[in-house]
């Protein structure tokens, strides 16, 4: 929630854990994540998993698994996946690899470009950026 960014990503034609757990990979992998960090989801199938567990516990990520019925929990990835729909419309892709693409593409212009009033009108890769050189100084 600090800055926005999205850490990880992962897709595909199912919702099972695996994809999660790809993405839990990425982030980390990228160095996004610090240990003690906290995944905020839904109380998705995938997310109350042995193995979704299992790789929080190994990446040292605490779960917070919001409330039933409760949007107001996971707002923050709520309003992401609002503003993906809203900024790329009703597009259909004519391949799965050319959705994937753009999606992609999509995600750098999130976190490298697009502006955000609750980070002061900067990006969320400048947020993290002056961030981290305010730590090392």
């Amino acid at each position: 929630l600090h800055n926005r960014e999205i850490v990880g990503h992962a897709m595909g034609d199912h919702l099972r854990t695996d994809l999660v757990c790809d993405a839990i990979t990425l982030a980390t992998a990228r160095g996004r994540i610090r240990p003690d960090a906290v995944f905020h989801s839904d109380r998705g199938v995938q997310y109350t998993s042995g193995q979704f567990r299992a790789a929080l516990t190994e990446h040292r990520i605490r779960p917070s698994i919001g409330r039933t019925g409760s949007c107001y929990d996971n707002a923050v990835a709520e309003a992401f996946f609002a503003t993906l729909k809203t900024e790329i419309g009703t597009t259909i892709w004519r391949t799965r690899h050319q959705a994937r693409h753009d999606l992609y593409r999509y995600l750098h212009y999130y976190n490298h470009n697009r502006l955000h009033s609750t980070l002061g009108h900067r990006t969320p890769h400048e947020t993290r950026t002056s961030y981290s050189h305010q730590q090392a100084a």
